[in-house]
Order: structure tokens, then C-alpha cells, then sequence
């Protein structure tokens, strides 16, 4: 018998009267203050779609605003190079990892190094590996790749190691798009096997080239992550709500600037809002904060209807450590059971600047739990289960109770992960402990690493794609690096 469980666990942690004043802050700033965007194609596109200007910064009237999201579609779908694909907004929880980590940070020696393309091309082939890990972003910013070249080096050497769906990097030019859909183009339409994130920059400011990045974004009719990174306190008010609004802002107004250059382009919803450390001035990942504006934010997308994309695995911590571990089930959680369509940080470290391939192991295991959280449990009659009670009191003599293990109803609900085994974390007794070596979650996370690494493969690319790829690449260094 299949067994029937509940629908997801939901969390709210703004009431539906708070969603609704930080919309309306949020068309306030768009309407009476505006966002800074000098790039002339832009202002002329936005204008003529009923925008206005007041010095350099253009101002979005509601209707404008209403109109763009009633636009965009509910749903946006990713494709693999396979075939496989994810639905965003579809109800299901995706996760994918960090993206953009300029270090390694190997648990095994405890120590940090920079970043290469060979780890690009081995966290890809590992997150491939990881079921929890439904798409991928290219890991690591490698430092053995010219500045100019990084970003689509990135995409180009993640490309052969996953059939996985996989994220465009983190583009700023209207030339890394165009470069990027081109690598895209060797897998598939790059409208269905690629998406971008481009990120205005918080207060309020779309520079020329990520305006031109997001116009070239939407003409070729690839899905579109706006992505801003406002710091509660430095580039946002530092009150939540407030940094929540004029994050919104920031989102809307890029979402306008896309759908007024093509109707019904894909848009994922992203959030990326962080606080202030008071004392020192950084970015904090890790603090609770974080997990709350992050499903405040998954609240906002939903009452626009789109599919949203927020923090999720994140830490400020610089090893694998309790912080990091508690930061990480915290920051996942409350967005998590506030919805989230798709949750971002997979082996992330250190605020987004280190990776590492021992925690990815560590973080497919805390996804698996964050979903078993989301999934709830079934209260029907079968699972309420008194007919099994009493058969198993009955059977029990002397007028003592029994135990269920011989029971059909506890195989079946054990198969169906009602109680969720992990691979992990450790829960033998002390003296089991002592006698299997001491190991911790992160020696067992580290050793599972190195396994996969050795053991995974992927389903190459041709011998044609991979010429492609490496003629487009040669292209890309003769536009993009200096001489």
C-alpha cells in the first residue's frame, strides 16, 4: 500500500498584512525615489514603457511594475544536458551549491589554498555525485584563469563533469552572456540548459554593464535570476523590514527592465540579504537573521507568484565546526519550512569565500534532513495505526506490551523514510565510538569526498562538443583580455 503523507510543513514569519507593507514600501522607493541607471538603452526602453526620469535615476510607477510580474511565468523549468530537468515553483525544495569560492579548504591537512580549474571540474563531478543536489552552479572562482576569463571558465570546465541541470556563472557584461549562451548552445537551446544570475548593486543601482547584461539576458530568452546582495546596515537599512523592501525594490525593478524587453521571460525571484556585523563591519552569513529575512523574502516572491531561490547553507565559520554546523541548519531551516522553491550554499564556508569538498558531503546529509522536516507526516487512519497497537498488545501476554519490529506496518514505514537514515551522522554508543577510531561527521564527510572522487564518473562529451567548447573559449580570450 503507498502510503499517503501530509502536505509540507509551512512557517510564516510575516503576517500577511506585513507581505503587503513591504510591497507598498517597496513601489514607493521604485515611484519616489528610483533606482540609479544611466545606461541610455535601458533609460530609453524603461521610458518608453511609462518610466520617468528625474536626474540619473529612473522612476517605475506601480502599473509598470504590476504589469512586468504579471508577466513573468509561475514556473521555471531547468534542464540537464540528460534530459533531467527540475520545476521551480512546482512545490518541490531544490538545493544547489555555492557558487564563485576563490579557496579550497581541505579538512584533511587543515589548511586553505586558492582555487583551481581542476577543482572546478572536480566539485562539479562531486555535487553530480550527491543525490540531494538537484542543480549545480560552477563551485570555484579558479585563480589559475585570468581575471576576464574566469567567469566562463567556470561554465566551460562544469560542463562536461555534470548531466545535472547547471546555473551560468555569475555574468556582468552583456559579452559574457553572449559568450556564456554560445557555451550553452554546444548541450542544448541555452533558453532551456541555461540560466543567469546577475546581480544589481545594492542601494538601488544597475551599473551600465549589468544593465546591458540583463538586456542581452532577456533578448536571447534565457531564464533570469536578479540577484542582489544588500548588507542590512551598509547597503540596506538596517532594519530588516526596511532592507527587505528596498531589496524587493531591487528585484522588481529588474524584473521590469526584463519583461518590458521580453514578455514572459522566466524569473527566478533570488535574495541574497545579509546584516551587518556591528562590531567589525562585514558581512554576517551566519547569524539567525539570516535564516529569518530569507524566508520573509521567500514570502514576498510567493505573493507575486514566483518561484524563489534564497541563502539556505550558509556560515561565516572557517572550518567544519559546531558554528558552521548550527548556522547552516538554522539559515535552511526557517526558509525551508517557509516554502522556498530552491535553496543556495551547498559547501560554502567563511561567508561564500572558501569551499569546501568535505562539507558539500556534509551538506547533502543536512539537506536530506531539512527535507525530511519539510515533508511532515501523515495522521490518517493507516498511519495513526491503533488496529496495530492492539494486535500487538494482544500478542504480547501476561498482559505486557509488546514491540513492533515483526510488524508488516513498521517495514512499511521504515521503507518509506518516516524515521530518515543517515550516512554521517554518528549514533553509536560512546564505547562504539572509541573502538571505530573517534571519527567525526567531518573526518567520515572528508573520507566519503575523497570516495566519490575516485569512484564517480559522468557521461562525457563528445570529442566534437569538447572542440566547441575550446574554440569558443579561444574567442572569448581574444575579446575579452587586454592586447
Amino acid at each position: 500500500m503507498e502510503i499517503q503523507l501530509e502536505s509540507s510543513v509551512r512557517l510564516s514569519v510575516l503576517a500577511e498584512a506585513q507581505v503587503r507593507a513591504i510591497h507598498l514600501a517597496s513601489l514607493r522607493i521604485l515611484g519616489e525615489i528610483g533606482v540609479v541607471l544611466t545606461q541610455s538603452e535601458a533609460r530609453e526602453i524603461l521610458v518608453g514603457a511609462g518610466a520617468s526620469l528625474h536626474g540619473d535615476r529612473v522612476l517605475l510607477p506601480a502599473e509598470l511594475v504590476a504589469e512586468a510580474v504579471g508577466r513573468c511565468p509561475r514556473q521555471v523549468t531547468l534542464r540537464g544536458r540528460s534530459g533531467q530537468s527540475i520545476v521551480l515553483g512546482g512545490g518541490s525544495l531544490h538545493w544547489h551549491n555555492l557558487g564563485g569560492a576563490s579557496t579550497v579548504y581541505d579538512h584533511g591537512t587543515g589548511r586553505c589554498r586558492p582555487a583551481t580549474l581542476q577543482d572546478v571540474r572536480d566539485s562539479t563531478r562531486l555535487l553530480d555525485a550527491l543525490d540531494g543536489v538537484t542543480n549545480i552552479t560552477p563551485f570555484f572562482t579558479p585563480q589559475d584563469v585570468p581575471g576576464p576569463l574566469m567567469a566562463l571558465s567556470m561554465y566551460r570546465h562544469a560542463l562536461p563533469h555534470t548531466t545535472k541541470p547547471l546555473q551560468g556563472p555569475g555574468t556582468q557584461t552583456a559579452a559574457e552572456v553572449r559568450l556564456a549562451a554560445r557555451l550553452a548552445s554546444v548541450i542544448g537551446p541555452p533558453g532551456e540548459v541555461l540560466s543567469l544570475g546577475i546581480s544589481p548593486i545594492s542601494p538601488l543601482f544597475l551599473p551600465d554593464d549589468v544593465a546591458e547584461a540583463m538586456i542581452e539576458t532577456a533578448r536571447l530568452g534565457i531564464p533570469l535570476g536578479p540577484l542582489p546582495c544588500p548588507t542590512a546596515g551598509a547597503t540596506a537599512p538596517m532594519s530588516l523590514a526596511g532592507a527587505v523592501a528596498q531589496q524587493n525594490a531591487e528585484v522588481l525593478a529588474s524584473i521590469v527592465l526584463a519583461q518590458v524587453v521580453r514578455p514572459g521571460l522566466p524569473i527566478v525571484y533570488c535574495g541574497r540579504l545579509a546584516a551587518m556585523e556591528p562590531r567589525t563591519g562585514v558581512s554576517v552569513w551566519g547569524g539567525v537573521e539570516l535564516g529569518l529575512v530569507s524566508a520573509a523574502t521567500v514570502q514576498v516572491a510567493h505573493s507575486y507568484g514566483l518561484p524563489v531561490n534564497v541563502y539556505g547553507l550558509s556560515t561565516n565559520s572557517n572550518v567544519l565546526d559546531l558554528q558552521g554546523g548550527y548556522e547552516r541548519a538554522l539559515n535552511s531551516l526557517v526558509p525551508a519550512l517557509a516554502g522556498a522553491d530552491e535553496l543556495s550554499g551547498i559547501g560554502e564556508l567563511a561567508a561564500g569565500v572558501i569551499g569546501s569538498y568535505a562539507q558539500m558531503v556534509c551538506d547533502d546529509e543536512i539537506a536530506a534532513s531539512v527535507r525530511r522536516l519539510r515533508r511532515g507526516f501523515a495522521a490518517d487512519e493507516e498511519a495513526l495505526a491503533v488496529e496495530v497497537i492492539a494486535r500487538v498488545m494482544d500478542g504480547a501476554g501476561q498482559g505486557r506490551g509488546g514491540n513492533y519490529l515483526d510488524q508488516r506496518h513498521t517495514v512499511r514505514y521504515l521503507r518509506a523514510g518516516e524515521v530518515l537514515t543517515t550516512r554521517l551522522a554518528d549514533r553509536r554508543t560512546w564505547e562504539e565510538w572509541q573502538r571505530g577510531g573517534r571519527e567525526t561527521m567531518a573526518d567520515r564527510a572528508q573520507a566519503e569526498a575523497e570516495r566519490l572522487l575516485a569512484s564517480h564518473d559522468v557521461p562525457p562529451l563528445s570529442d566534437d562538443q569538447e572542440r566547441e567548447l575550446d574554440e569558443i573559449m579561444r574567442e572569448a580570450e581574444a575579446e575579452l583580455l587586454p592586447g
